[in-house]
């Protein structure tokens, strides 16, 4: 069943039957195999074009499908169920991302033939970063059950924030953090681009470029957005397996997508709205397993809780109905508005 009372069992929460190390290691090996391919063929600056993004997008989104098959074929289809949940969820909260990465791209005057170099270069550093953020996170988890609860009480306060927040009709301005600040005063900065370079020497000295300023700003500004996302996806599983690949096949993805959606983003009017239904959703989900696995002596006097559990598949239908409901809101919205102002 999809939601029910199941029994509780006392003690923390079992943690997933770990993947044997060649796995992990073929997967990576593939992953660096695709990234390699994909450096290799925007070696040269060019400035991506609709359809351009558009095949990547089917490209990555199709590796995704791939590998799902794979996991249904070899590890059952409650592995596959998992990452196809989690893979829509990361997607989905990363096209949040692309709003800021926008503002990133302009704050640093990014050149369009450069751009799609500087954000493969940013999602390789998040993906690195997010791989420790993910370890640490099941080491967590395996040892403290309780951890849920901060989990989901994070995830409800989170999705309730992104409801809140107003749009702004005017372009807020990027700030840089004080990590690039610290960087700019103990590294000299070029004050202008040198076509691709990251590092250059002149006038006797090291110098870095803009290029790997914009490249940090967007890796560290992923790994924020990942406080929430990474929360999000281990209250649909706990397997650290799940939980890698499918941000390696979300963040992979993305900068693709970055291209594809450009202008459409802001006709996504309703967008904050499913992504804060999504975050809330996933939040009351870890709260009832943390119930069900509950520990904690002052509540229940240490026992676990008999509270409904929300099975894979409902997740992933709520996941996708959430998001298809939100993106043909939004676009009859924007649509209707446009009629209006070429009637007046």
């Amino acid at each position: 069943m999809l939601l029910s009372a199941v029994p509780a069992v006392p003690g923390p929460v079992a943690a997933p039957e770990g993947e044997p190390f060649w796995v992990w290691v073929v997967t990576i090996a593939g992953l660096l195999v695709v990234l390699a391919v994909d450096l290799w063929a925007g070696r040269r600056p060019h400035e991506v074009t609709m359809r351009q993004a558009a095949r990547g997008v089917a490209i990555y989104v199709g590796l995704a499908v791939l590998f799902a098959a794979g996991l249904l074929l070899f590890g059952g289809q409650p592995k596959a169920t998992a990452f196809v949940a989690g893979y829509v969820t990361e997607y989905s909260l990363s096209v949040d991302n692309l709003f800021v990465f926008l503002l990133i791209m302009t704050a640093f005057a990014v050149p369009k033939a450069f751009q799609h170099r500087v954000l493969l270069v940013g999602i390789v550093i998040a993906l690195i970063m997010r791989g420790g953020f993910i370890l640490a996170g099941a080491a967590v988890i395996t040892r403290f059950s309780w951890v849920f609860y901060l989990f989901g009480a994070f995830l409800i306060i989170t999705a309730i924030k992104v409801c809140l927040e107003k749009q702004d009709d005017d372009d807020p301005e990027f700030q840089e953090n004080l990590l690039l600040r610290a960087v700019r005063r103990v590294v000299p900065v070029t004050p202008d681009y040198r076509d691709a370079k990251l590092v250059v020497r002149e006038a006797g000295r090291r110098m870095i470029t803009p290029m790997l300023m914009v490249m940090i700003a967007i890796g560290l500004t992923d790994l924020l957005f990942a406080l929430d996302s990474i929360p999000a996806i281990f209250g649909l599983t706990k397997d650290p397996y799940i939980v890698f690949t499918a941000n390696a096949f979300a963040l992979l993805g993305l900068r693709q997508l970055y291209f594809l959606l450009g202008g459409l983003l802001s006709r996504l009017v309703y967008l904050q709205y499913g992504l804060g239904v999504i975050l809330a959703f996933i939040g009351v989900k870890l709260v009832l397993e943390a119930l069900h696995s509950n520990t904690l002596p002052f509540l229940n006097h240490g026992q676990p809780v008999p509270v409904p559990l929300i099975g894979i598949e409902l997740s992933l239908t709520v996941i996708i109905g959430v998001l298809a409901l939100t993106t043909i809101a939004s676009l009859i919205r924007t649509r209707s508005s446009k009629r209006e102002l070429e009637s007046v």
